[in-house]
């Protein structure tokens, strides 16, 4: 998709028209913010563990729960 310079100038008209001139610096704003949260969300996904470690952590914690709740059983007794 290749954009030349008469169709940004006529996309930037409509925008202009559309949100108006004190509207334009803060949607531009919110556009960038959400570019760079996409990003950050793509490149944390490439970082996350296996769901093999995941899994193998939620059954050490349900574990680990289990057996505090059984000593505070046996306290309570």
């Amino acid at each position: 998709m290749n954009l030349g310079w008469t169709e940004i100038l006529l996309l930037l008209g409509l925008a202009l028209l559309l949100f108006g001139p004190s509207r334009l610096p803060g949607l531009g704003k919110s556009m960038g913010e959400a570019i760079r949260g996409f990003k950050k969300g793509i490149s944390d996904q490439d970082e996350a563990p296996p769901a093999r470690d995941v899994k193998e952590q939620l059954e050490q914690q349900s574990q680990a729960s289990q057996a505090q709740k059984e000593n505070d059983k046996q306290r309570q007794s």
